[in-house]
């Protein structure tokens, strides 16, 4: 015998919940094996659910997702798309992503690190902010390098994420906070950049347009498919590296293991994915009837799948707030699951090998100095600033 699917009485997109959305998230997950929000999505925040959800691309499809609006800033390939279009633009990531590309990308990664390194040295002991200071600046600097677009300003990457973002959940207060300002300078720089003309002729992002003229895929979805890449890739590493580095302030028992064997850098980088995933959720759409135990959420629901929660559920994890580098991450969720888990996971370990790994090298302790800053957006999740001091050896 089946039962409904409870309605959830709260909204959780305002700011008040995005402020508190691991405490939000988890009461969720406790009220049911499903709920259903004020506008008939219906939420799901168990691993044994949502793991098995992200992997059945079948059922819980792409094609429509909660709040998808066509004609968004949010790119629509790859990263949304089933088979077979996803599957032929995913095997050209594949392709492009050689191994004489990724050495390149390695060179740049690792002396991006060590000349941000070498800056922060000079600040030792000051106050200062992981996010801006550090994460977030490395990234938006070795990352479009990485990707051979051109030199210059970058200031306009932030804004663009935050627009992309804003676009995965409801039209609310703070979709309309993200898209307040004119955003046309920031969408004339992304197709300024991401142009056939201005790339790095030897970069990855060239590599899709010859992939475009040998017909893999067309034109317009490769500069599309670069766009893609550059607003994925970006956000959800500086985000988690950010969180790795409060989480060795709040746990430096697990630092000093880091300090100890460099190897487990890696490790640290996807306990913090699991820690605090950068994600709160994944839209899908249900193609059939599909049981979550004794509820069955319909066909044609449109559903969020919610990494964050899952990652956090203590059915299947041992003291999930704790941190701990040790654990046994193979069904973590941060990276996603299935033929949609990020394409880009072997570029976020690249470049955690090179900051993370630099940082466990050269400094002694890491302090919290105040409290952490959310990112205020809906369906993205981490800091906004974490104000911290670097204790260098």
């Amino acid at each position: 015998m089946t039962r409904d699917i409870p309605d959830y009485p709260l909204d959780i997109f305002t700011h008040e919940a995005v402020r508190n959305a691991r405490d939000v998230d988890d009461a969720l997950r406790e009220l049911a094996p499903a709920v259903r929000l004020a506008d008939g999505t219906v939420m799901i925040g168990r691993h044994a659910h949502v793991a098995p959800g992200l992997m059945d691309w079948k059922s819980f499809s792409s094609t429509s997702r909660p709040w998808h609006d066509p004609a968004s800033l949010r790119p629509e390939i790859l990263l949304t798309d089933d088979p077979p279009r996803h599957t032929r633009v995913r095997r050209v990531i594949g392709d492009a992503l050689s191994p004489r590309t990724l050495d390149a990308m390695k060179t740049i990664f690792t002396a991006g690190a060590q000349a941000l390194v070498a800056e922060l040295k000079a600040r030792d002991g000051q106050e200062i902010d992981a996010v801006e200071d550090v994460t977030r600046r490395f990234v938006y600097t070795v990352f479009p390098d990485a990707l051979g677009l051109p030199p210059g300003d970058r200031t306009h990457m932030h804004g663009f994420s935050n627009m992309v973002w804003a676009t995965m959940g409801p039209e609310n207060a703070l979709f309309r906070e993200a898209m307040v300002e004119d955003f046309g300078p920031v969408i004339a720089w992304l197709n300024e950049v991401c142009d056939r003309e201005a790339l790095d002729p030897d970069g990855f992002g060239m590599l899709l347009f010859r992939a475009a003229d040998e017909e893999k895929i067309t034109l317009d979805e490769a500069k599309l498919l670069l766009q893609t890449i550059l607003s994925a890739g970006a956000d959800t590493t500086y985000i988690t590296m950010a969180n790795a580095l409060r989480a060795w302030a709040e746990f430096p028992q697990e630092f000093a293991k880091v300090q100890a064997d460099p190897k487990l850098v890696r490790n640290a980088f996807d306990e913090s994915l699991r820690w605090d995933s950068p994600s709160r959720m994944a839209g899908r759409i249900t193609t059939v009837d599909v049981p979550v135990d004794d509820m069955v959420v319909p066909a044609g629901t449109r559903v969020g799948l919610m990494f964050a929660a899952a990652n956090r559920d203590p059915r299947f994890w041992d003291d999930p707030l704790d941190y701990r580098i040790g654990r046994d991450l193979r069904h973590s969720l941060g990276f996603g699951y299935g033929i949609h888990a990020c394409v880009g996971r072997t570029l976020a370990y690249m470049e955690a090998d090179a900051l993370l790994g630099v940082l466990a090298q050269e400094l002694e302790s890491i302090e919290l100095t105040g409290p952490v800053e959310p990112w205020m957006t809906t369906v993205g999740h981490g800091p906004a600033r974490v104000p911290v001091r670097l204790h260098f050896r």
